[in-house]
């Protein structure tokens, strides 16, 4: 069973433009009782087994490139790493670890790449801990990844420690 918010709760409305969403009507009449009544926040599934977290159904936030309450949908690579930065609105800084392999002295060394990801209010993402992002359209220059799961750190490592998921 789908969890849906009790009523509707006025969104956060921390920027200049008038936030809502666009799949809601909030000028609708709220006294008539019907069998089955539309909750007032959109929320959708993005798939995969990927879990929409209860701050999206329940909270009061508005962003348009979130992929659980706004018009983005996940599809192609899903990808693990570290959060290195937080220093962005809604953005943040992913630093992926890999090996590759020189033929030549037949050994493996150690490289990196850093993946800027949207990151939806739904998630308090702090520096260490480790994200899920899903490939999405390009949000913006830099952008391509948006982030559908969060797990918090466990224990304290360096920024630049080698960690391979």
């Amino acid at each position: 069973m789908a969890r849906i918010p009790k009523e509707y709760v006025e969104c956060d409305q921390h920027e200049k433009a008038y936030q809502k969403q666009d799949a809601i009507f909030v000028a609708r009449k709220r006294a008539v009782q019907s069998s089955r009544a539309k909750p007032m926040r959109f929320v959708k599934n993005v798939g995969l087994g990927i879990k929409t977290p209860d701050a999206a159904i329940e909270g009061s936030y508005v962003d348009k490139k979130c992929p659980f309450t706004g018009g983005v949908s996940i599809r192609g690579r899903i990808l693990k790493g570290q959060v290195m930065s937080t220093k962005m609105k809604r953005t943040i800084i992913i630093r992926r670890d890999y090996l590759h392999y020189i033929r030549k002295y037949r050994r493996y060394e150690k490289r990196h790449k850093n993946i800027a990801a949207h990151c939806s209010p739904a998630f308090a993402v702090k520096d260490g801990d480790v994200v899920t992002i899903g490939q999405c359209r390009p949000l913006s220059k830099t952008v391509r990844f948006n982030v559908v799961a969060h797990e918090p750190q466990r224990a304290k490592t360096g920024k630049k420690s080698f960690r391979v998921f």
